[in-house]
């Protein structure tokens, strides 16, 4: 969801500049569908994203990242040279650094990954989403990424990670959910964005639990939140780019512009929808879109 106070991190930005794409050899839905397909790529993703920048061990880079990559991180070129010349130090002045991964998320080609990434021991860190594209010889051939500086305090009280509601885990459900968790958050997401419908809300359970650090838990404070802000933004817009599902989860890419004239923010809003069909917990990053680039691919 797009109200927040939290402001991206560039220094984690750009270590996460470094991750990847390309625009040929993907795989077929049906390939990169098969459950061993989807996680094996889930591995292969939590595998890049630790020894890379955890253990500062580039050769996953050759193993696991295509050469002719693009990426969508405004802060890092294309290809492998500039992802190998950053993550290599990286590791060696930051020794401690974390990158905590809380949730994936596996979909077609597709890999979402939501982390914690602290470069310093006793500091909150940045909160990220990667989105991995693979091809069909599951090499990593594209990446898109927002992060935002995980705040000292949140409205609602829960942190920007945790799982509140039940069962208290960060794995996916069962596949069997996915096509209706799919279709009820992107009903809900495109009502209450698109349309600027507020009783969207009526999609939420109501025990809705708020990770976004500005807007408080439950179906009444979003609805409060969201008048206001449409008040505010008569102009916003709301492009949807992809959808992610996987179980119970279900994460949307968006860009939000508040009018035409503004270059907007990368927004990722991760959802958690129950058996019945209602939304129960929700978590998001939040980035501006940055002035210039080093690469010509968007942030989109």
């Amino acid at each position: 969801m797009r109200p927040t106070t939290a402001l991206p991190g560039r220094l984690v930005a750009a270590a996460l500049a470094v991750t990847l794409g390309a625009v040929t050899g993907l795989a077929s839905p049906a390939e990169a569908s098969r459950p061993g397909t989807l996680d094996k790529h889930k591995a292969v993703t939590v595998q890049v994203l630790k020894r890379l920048f955890e253990d500062g061990d580039v050769s996953v880079v050759d193993r696991h990242i295509r050469p002719d990559y693009i990426q969508h991180n405004p802060l890092a070129p294309n290809g492998t040279a500039a992802l190998k010349a950053f993550a290599g130090p990286l590791a060696t002045q930051f020794p401690d650094l974390k990158y905590d991964i809380k949730r994936v998320i596996a979909d077609g080609d597709l890999v979402l990954v939501h982390s914690n990434v602290v470069l310093t021991p006793g500091t909150r860190g940045t909160a990220v989403v990667d989105i991995f594209r693979f091809d069909r010889d599951d090499m990593i051939a594209e990446h898109w990424d927002a992060s935002q500086e995980v705040p000292a305090t949140s409205v609602s009280g829960n942190d920007m990670f945790s799982t509140v509601s039940a069962p208290r885990t960060n794995e996916p459900g069962p596949h069997w959910l996915t096509p209706c968790t799919r279709s009820t958050a992107t009903a809900y997401f495109d009502q209450l964005l698109l349309r600027k419908d507020v009783n969207a809300v009526d999609h939420l359970a109501p025990e809705y639990h708020q990770h976004n650090p500005a807007i408080p838990s439950g179906a009444a404070g979003l609805r409060e939140t969201f008048t206001a802000f449409f008040q505010q933004f008569p102009r916003l817009t709301v492009d949807r780019k992809r959808v992610i599902a996987e179980g119970d989860l279900v994460a949307i890419h968006a860009h939000y512009r508040t009018s035409p004239e503004d270059r907007g923010q990368a927004v990722v809003d991760i959802f958690r929808v129950r058996p019945d069909g209602k939304i129960v917990e929700h978590w998001d990053v939040v980035q501006d879109v940055p002035s210039s680039s080093a690469n010509d691919n968007t942030m989109f």
